[in-house]
């Protein structure tokens, strides 16, 4: 089970860190991601972050913005946004992957939490 926090309405620049709290299964062992969906779009990818080796890919989108992170000892993924634009409003979602790696696509993904909003005003 996963379930993200920290959606909200934010001003053009700011920053914001989302959160996905994960219960069930071993943290430790789960690839993490982030994806967003904006109304009438498809999902698209955010981030990634390994479980081997704490590697870290981003979307060409968010590169430089964003920091994916984890802390194993709370069962917690966390993305953060930064000089965030009216273009990343969107629904994000994470999602765990029981593969090695870097995985990009949702249906590498094993769970998924039900997302939480972040719209960003001009």
């Amino acid at each position: 089970y996963l379930e993200e926090s920290g959606g909200g309405l934010v001003k053009a620049g700011g920053s914001l860190r989302l959160a996905c709290a994960v219960s069930g299964g071993t943290f430790s062992r789960y690839a993490m991601g982030w994806f967003r969906q904006a109304p009438g779009k498809d999902r698209e990818f955010v981030a990634a972050l390994s479980w081997t080796d704490a590697s870290t890919y981003y979307a060409d989108s968010v590169k430089g913005r964003c920091t994916i992170s984890r802390d194993n000892a709370k069962n917690t993924a966390y993305l953060q946004i930064n000089s965030l634009k009216p273009h990343d409003t969107a629904a994000y979602y994470c999602a765990a992957a029981t593969r090695l790696g870097l995985p990009t696509h949702s249906q590498d993904y094993n769970y998924w939490g039900q997302g939480t909003q972040v719209t960003v005003s001009s």
